[in-house]
């Protein structure tokens, strides 16, 4: 995948304004992506002009196409990502997608702006063991204050059951020492 999303755009934008699948609910469909998610790629009162139905949804498109490739890279991405998302169909028959699927190279999907900033790559099984750790001190410290309520070391015993060799030493013998 050598080429930028700016010279796909390029080569697709034939296909798209012959497309009769894009119509003009789908157009506006893409258009109120693009200015509500971007509002930087398109404004309210470009979005306004490539809305108007009074314009042949296929000049309106040619238009929003040209736009896009003078806005720039990141505006093509955007608009892959909106056409991805709201015409599935369309976006696998592109030109460029079908020559990347016929080359047997990946077609690597358009990562979200959220996929950039994973704060971290561990399973949920570490998630819920670190909950686990947390709640297990939790309960040492809140039950640790007032030796007087009873079942609390019985409840700490049964709490050692599912973890680990140490936490569950460490939490018997609390629970004994505190008989």
């Amino acid at each position: 995948m050598g080429e930028s999303f700016h010279e796909q755009l390029r080569i697709d934008s034939r296909f798209l304004k012959t497309d009769q699948r894009l119509d003009t609910e789908l157009v506006d469909k893409l258009i109120l992506q693009l200015n509500r998610i971007y509002p930087q790629i398109l404004t309210d009162k470009e979005a306004s002009k490539f809305r108007d139905l009074d314009v042949p949804t296929c000049i309106r498109l040619a238009e929003l196409l040209n736009h896009l490739q003078e806005k720039g890279e990141e505006a093509c991405r955007e608009f892959y990502r909106a056409l991805h998302l709201h015409v599935e169909d369309v976006y696998f028959s592109l030109p460029t997608r079908l020559r990347l699927r016929e080359s047997g190279e990946p077609v690597v999907p358009i990562p979200s702006p959220k996929d950039r900033y994973v704060m971290n790559d561990h399973s949920p099984f570490f998630f819920l063991s670190c909950f686990s750790v947390a709640v297990g001190a939790a309960l040492l410290y809140y039950y640790g204050e007032s030796k007087q309520v009873s079942g609390s070391s019985s409840a700490l015993g049964l709490a050692a059951m599912g973890l680990s060799r140490k936490v569950r030493d460490v939490l018997i013998w609390y629970t004994e020492d505190g008989k």
